[in-house]
């Protein structure tokens, strides 16, 4: 049996293959992963400006407003002008995206159990240790509100 060369090349390899049955969960719901990501996250925020939103998956602005753009156009979000700064837009989920929302966690559960079937009782371990290395290098669940006590490691 060939080993990888380095040790993440599994976890790359993985997470590519995990990526396209989450894109063949979603087909039938006519998006894409990132777009579910995006619209989950601002279920989660509510009512967000745009800045906020790039903030939060830690991209540009410019790369936002593409994805937006696309969310706008399907239907799925709002944007108007914010009325709590008139500088800035407001994006807001419609009653479209926010039924989506149930279509995109049902997805995401198939991903999910899939994963369990594949690992077995190692399952609940690996989930685990996904979510240690993603917080361990630096990232976050787009939108989600910590707290001292989600981030403070110390005690």
């Amino acid at each position: 049996m060939q080993t990888d060369q380095h040790d993440f090349h599994g976890l790359l390899h993985s997470a590519d293959l995990i990526e396209a049955e989450l894109r063949r969960r979603l087909a039938p719901l006519g998006i894409q992963p990132r777009q579910a990501r995006v619209l989950e996250a601002m279920g989660r925020m509510g009512r967000t400006s745009q800045a906020d939103l790039a903030s939060a998956f830690g991209v540009t602005s410019a790369s936002m407003s593409t994805m937006t753009d696309r969310l706008l156009a399907a239907g799925y979000i709002t944007r108007a002008v914010d009325p709590a700064s008139r500088r800035q837009n407001a994006l807001e989920l419609t009653d479209k995206g926010r039924t989506l929302l149930a279509g995109i966690a049902g997805a995401w559960a198939a991903v999910d159990n899939s994963i369990r079937d594949a690992l077995g009782a190692d399952a609940a371990a690996f989930f685990d240790l996904a979510r240690r290395l993603r917080d361990g290098l630096g990232g976050a669940i787009p939108g989600a509100r910590t707290t001292r006590a989600d981030t403070d490691m110390s005690g």
